[in-house]
């Protein structure tokens, strides 16, 4: 069986990822892994506003009446 090779989609066109020259391939990895941070932190943010959230309520609710 023959091996495909590998595809990348960029802008809605897709390319041999063996098409493309070395600074494209750099850039892919950039992108990678800036989308990979950019989860990460994403992930990051909503544990935060959750603690936030949290601690919001438990000062409203020790809040003199």
């Amino acid at each position: 069986m023959a091996e495909q090779a590998q595809k990348v989609t960029i802008d809605g066109n897709e390319y041999p990822l063996d098409s493309l020259n070395d600074a494209a391939k750099n850039q892919l990895m950039n992108l990678r892994v800036a989308d990979q941070k950019i989860a990460s932190v994403q992930q990051e943010l909503a544990m935060l506003q959750t603690a936030r959230n949290s601690y919001a309520k438990v000062l409203a609710e020790n809040l003199p009446k």
